[in-house]
């Protein structure tokens, strides 16, 4: 990611975050290298300035919506998150070093649409590689990793376009 300035950050303007692992970094969809995300998470959502609303965990890269008060929040709790999953990470593959590629890349989620949008993308993010690779996914399915199926691990959302703006953006 270029080194540009990172947006403004406002409590009422949820983020979509999407962070890559380093090469050598293995299948985050296994139970062993998912188990230290959900610490993670579970540990970053007593944070009362910053909250995980909705995410998902793909083979090399995590799909996060966020929320926070300002961008020392958001700096300082994405931070806070990917320390805890690099270690555990690093805890589990016996190993040291960077277990992410590079800077995350973030998007602000300015209109009901585009929260629509992305929470359609974040959640139904693995049908999209399933599809991709031509494996078909069985019909009323839900991602096991992903806030749809571990909602222990996301904060409930305070923003209006996060709580009940994008229903009014149209159909799912």
């Amino acid at each position: 990611m270029p080194h540009a300035p990172r947006p403004r950050v406002s409590r009422h303007v949820p983020h979509h975050v999407t962070v890559r692992v380093a090469r050598g970094t293995w299948n985050l969809r296994s139970q062993r290298c998912f188990a230290p995300i959900r610490a993670a998470l579970a540990a970053v959502r007593r944070r009362p300035d910053f909250r995980v609303v909705h995410f998902s965990v793909q083979h090399n890269h995590l799909h996060l919506v966020t929320e926070a008060d300002g961008r020392r929040a958001m700096s300082n709790g994405l931070r806070a998150l990917l320390i805890r999953v690099a270690r555990g990470l690093n805890r589990v593959m016996r190993t040291r070093g960077r277990r992410f590629s590079d800077r995350y890349h973030e998007h602000v989620l300015a209109t009901p649409t585009e929260v629509r949008n992305a929470l359609r993308y974040v959640v139904g993010n693995r049908f999209v590689h399933l599809a991709r690779w031509g494996t078909p996914a069985d019909d009323g399915a839900t991602d096991e990793f992903s806030s749809l199926v571990a909602a222990d691990l996301v904060t409930a959302p305070t923003a209006w376009l996060l709580r009940e703006g994008w229903t009014r953006a149209g159909p799912w």
